[in-house]
């Protein structure tokens, strides 16, 4: 039983360090893609609370949103914020990834609004298909 207490710890710790290696990874991408001029706005990653609604069956205990805030000096519009959205969401391997990293819910925000757009991951990782035998 101990073992079992203890296996779940290390796992805690390995899992919240892979979380936060991605989003240092994201920033820092980001980051040189604005200085770059590759990207009019410099984007920010960080973790959230999430939506609870959106849980699955690989979802963290705790903090469960990807947020990217759009660091524009201005309030986003709705479209424009689904412009940033449906960019990530395109990116099966990523939604993937932030799926087994325990997120459940992607959020995009900007740094002078008070509202956002979530997205409920699972529903974009192309998950469930037939598995079958060649």
């Amino acid at each position: 039983m101990l073992v079992n207490v203890w296996n779940n710890i290390i796992e805690w710790f390995s899992d919240r360090s892979a979380r936060n290696s991605l989003i240092r990874s994201f920033n820092k991408s980001a980051k040189e893609s604005f200085i770059a001029g590759l990207s009019p706005t410099l984007l920010q990653a960080s973790v959230s609370r999430g939506n609870s609604a959106y849980r699955h069956q690989f979802s963290a205990w705790m903090y469960t949103g990807f947020r990217i805030k759009a660091l524009s000096g201005r309030a986003l519009s709705k479209d424009e914020m689904m412009f940033i959205g449906d960019t990530v969401l395109a990116n099966t391997n990523l939604v993937r990834r932030l799926i087994a990293l325990g997120w459940d819910t992607l959020e995009i925000h900007d740094d002078t609004g008070v509202y956002g757009l979530r997205w409920k991951l699972i529903e974009y990782a192309q998950m469930g298909g037939l598995l079958t035998q060649s």
